[in-house]
């Protein structure tokens, strides 16, 4: 009987062309795995061309909730942005894909996993370290590292002698990536640093100009930092990211343009789209500057750095992830309440905030003197400031009379 291989399997170009592939190079049974994180592709489509393609099996699993509840709302807690831009789309779905990958690949008996990552890519890294990371027993094949295709247009080369239907064409050649967070783009004009991207590269949001000529505003609720609820609706999580994702899309907010650091040294240009994702982490942050005391804010903020990277270099099921999970959601106990964002045109605008916890408080901040606070004790705070300054500065003169 021929041995087993479960590929995460998308049905573009590079997983379309991989099932023949181990077809021919393995003699491995191929099981695809098909994992709905909210990309918005006919997945019964998809189903049919793993088929038709050669696979023995194809499996569908609907992760959209997990996705958000377990890998996007912590992250979003914890304030993670890697390199000041990047809201961290692909990097927080490829933890949930290649843990079930492993899972449907231990309940099928199969004795490998692939994927479709090339070689100088982060998602090789995210997806095999979390393959080691739960079943380190499993074989893992890398097609990209062992076969002699060298471009996406050898790519489409084989995909077309083996009539293997694919989206990418040589003229529209962007390699992209969706799901409910975000939508990502590389390739194509996108490749020179210096090139602006084309109108037709961006597929989701509105372009600014394109966007309504009126306000619209929109307010987000928060429950210990997770989004719960839009204009007052209490939504579920799917629900909640859809509505959000369609409000920011239609006014322009959410597009950006980065060159950022791989994990494997390579600075790569993309743009990415994350409408309803932009909101929420604008949200988030304008919500703890509310509640969150000083110096844990100014903690976290080093925290939230160190996570994005765990993230974006897929070291998503390690110990340290998980702790700096537990000192989040400590800070998190607070973060309650409502902001109000105005939208025009790609700007993003804040239009309120209102939390029962915040520790901002109008009579403290105002210029009028209260009873709250007294400024004469303001002297002796800052005078204690300053004694190393004085010290300093009187040890300064004790040299200098000396050298005289």
């Amino acid at each position: 009987m021929a041995k087993k291989v479960v590929l995460a399997y998308s049905g573009g170009l590079d997983t379309s062309i991989i099932i023949p592939w181990l077809n021919e190079n393995y003699g491995m049974d191929v099981i695809a795995m098909i994992a709905d994180v909210g990309q918005g592709e006919d997945l019964d489509a998809v189903v049919a061309k793993a088929y038709a393609t050669g696979a023995k099996k194809a499996v569908v699993l609907d992760l959209r909730e997990e996705f958000l509840t377990h890998y996007v709302f912590p992250t979003v807690r914890a304030g993670a942005v890697y390199e000041d831009k990047y809201l961290l789309g692909t990097s927080m779905a490829r933890p949930i894909i290649a843990k079930h990958q492993v899972e449907v690949a231990l309940a099928e008996g199969a004795e490998a996993v692939a994927h479709g990552c090339t070689g100088k890519g982060n998602d090789q890294v995210r997806f095999e370290h979390a393959y080691q990371a739960i079943a380190p027993e499993l074989t893992i094949l890398a097609p990209w590292r062992e076969w002699d295709l060298k471009s996406r247009e050898d790519c489409l080369d084989y995909a077309e002698a083996h009539g293997i239907p694919v989206a990418a064409s040589r003229e529209k050649i962007h390699s992209r990536d969706r799901n409910l967070w975000h939508i990502s783009h590389e390739g194509g004009e996108l490749e020179d640093a210096k090139n602006a991207p084309l109108d037709s590269t961006w597929t989701w949001t509105r372009s600014p100009q394109e966007a309504p000529d009126r306000t619209e505003t929109v307010e987000i609720g928060f429950d210990k930092g997770t989004p719960v609820s839009v204009n007052g609706m209490r939504l579920d999580p799917v629900q909640l990211v859809e509505l959000l994702n369609e409000i920011g899309a239609r006014n322009g907010v959410g597009r950006i343009d980065l060159v950022e650091n791989r994990f494997v040294g390579i600075k790569s240009r993309g743009i990415y789209e994350t409408p309803g994702g932009t909101l929420i982490m604008t949200a988030h942050r304008e919500l703890e500057a509310m509640t969150l005391e000083r110096e844990v804010k100014h903690y976290k903020q080093q925290v939230a750095l160190k996570y994005a990277e765990l993230v974006y270099y897929g070291l998503w099921f390690t110990p340290l992830r998980e702790a700096l999970d537990a000192f989040v959601e400590t800070t998190q106990q607070n973060v309650t309440g409502t902001v109000k964002f105005a939208l025009y045109k790609g700007n993003l605008s804040i239009a309120g905030r209102q939390s029962e916890f915040a520790l901002y408080s109008p009579e403290l901040s105002s210029f009028t003197m209260g009873a709250s606070y007294d400024q004469k004790d303001a002297a002796g705070f800052i005078r204690i400031l300053g004694l190393p300054a004085r010290t300093l500065v009187h040890l300064k003169k004790q040299h200098q009379e000396t050298i005289k």
